[in-house]
């Protein structure tokens, strides 16, 4: 049997929180979100209280996205803010 590596890697989260240490560059690459009316991601870089990246608006459809290219640049970790969203999976570099 062969060996595999990849370069991503996968956090899950339930509630507002830290997904990827401040101490670490990390480009998001994929999104998948169980939603509720009214859902909202917005993630940051620099933690609680750092830097807007992205923000996401949907409704009870969820939401599965691939970012293309090298996905999206956090240079001081990613740190996921939610409303209405029972979990949330990224993947990352």
């Amino acid at each position: 049997m062969g060996s595999y590596s990849s370069d991503q890697l996968v956090a899950y989260a339930t509630g507002d929180g830290q997904m990827v240490p401040t101490t670490q560059l990390a480009r998001l690459t994929s999104i998948q979100a169980e939603a509720a009316s009214g859902s909202k991601l917005i993630f940051k870089t620099g933690g609680a209280s750092g830097t807007t990246v992205a923000t996401y608006e949907f409704g009870t459809e969820g939401l599965q996205m691939y970012l293309p290219g090298s996905g999206i640049r956090f240079d001081e970790g990613i740190y996921l803010d939610l409303t209405a969203t029972a979990s949330v999976t990224i993947t990352f570099t």
